[in-house]
């Protein structure tokens, strides 16, 4: 089984998130953290990028959903990017798809946040 990692860059007013590894109930303490971090600076346009994500458990979704009503109430949003298909079948399997805005990369995911700024 591999470890799990959480990298973060900003861009802007957005902050990038970068999932690397087993997204797991040991693991999910470690992204609550990374969100809890964001939102004590009032970041709240965050972008999750999965492309080195292998595997993400019930635990790990969860984190999402404990996070995402706090985020949008304070006018933010998480955009998810970069899936594999084997991460997307999950999120999709459980409805994700209908409750955040998914990427196939970051730009794309950037730009949507950009174009919701300026208008």
């Amino acid at each position: 089984m591999s470890g799990f990692e959480v990298r973060r860059h900003d861009n802007g007013d957005v902050s990038i998130l970068h999932l690397h590894g087993f997204l797991d109930a040991h693991t999910a303490p470690r992204f609550e953290e990374a969100l809890q971090n964001l939102l004590r600076e009032e970041r709240v346009k965050i972008i999750v990028s999965m492309s080195e994500l292998d595997y993400i458990s019930s635990a790990g979704l969860g984190v999402f959903m404990g996070f995402i009503e706090e985020i949008r109430e304070k006018k933010g949003d998480i955009k998810l990017s970069n899936m594999s298909e084997k991460v997307f079948k999950v999120f999709d399997l459980l409805g994700f798809p209908c409750l955040y805005e998914i990427y196939d990369d970051e730009t794309a995911a950037l730009e949507k946040f950009n174009a919701s700024s300026a208008s």
